[in-house]
């Protein structure tokens, strides 16, 4: 059985004190959307979370943003809001995930050695 094999589409914002993520569900959503913003962000994003990386660019460890880093960076804690503005200012990224195979569960079945 394989995983992984998929597609993800982010925006990457680089703020004055933390970098900001927003997932997205389609490029061509978000390409829409930045030409004619009468389209739903609900039809753009994956969810309306922002989350940082603590100064690690685009791929460090994310974490859902605080109010209080929401309040200091872009003068709101609202995330509606947030979110409109790190897809205003970000830049899109795209990346894959590898297919991988392997075992589910080794306890099971004919793999244990005694």
């Amino acid at each position: 059985m394989t995983r992984g094999d998929v597609s993800h589409v982010k925006v990457h914002y680089k703020g004055a004190a933390e970098d900001f993520v927003v997932f997205l569900d389609s490029v061509d959503d978000f390409k829409r959307w930045q030409s004619d913003k009468s389209v739903p962000l609900a039809q753009v994003v994956s969810s309306f979370k922002v989350f940082t990386t603590h100064k690690h660019g685009a791929q460090g460890l994310l974490e859902g943003a605080s109010k209080l880093t929401l309040e200091n960076e872009f003068g709101t804690s609202q995330e509606d809001d947030v979110v409109r503005m790190v897809l205003e200012k970000g830049d899109l990224q795209e990346f894959e995930m590898a297919e991988r195979q392997g075992r589910k569960n080794d306890s099971n079945g004919p793999y244990i050695v005694s």
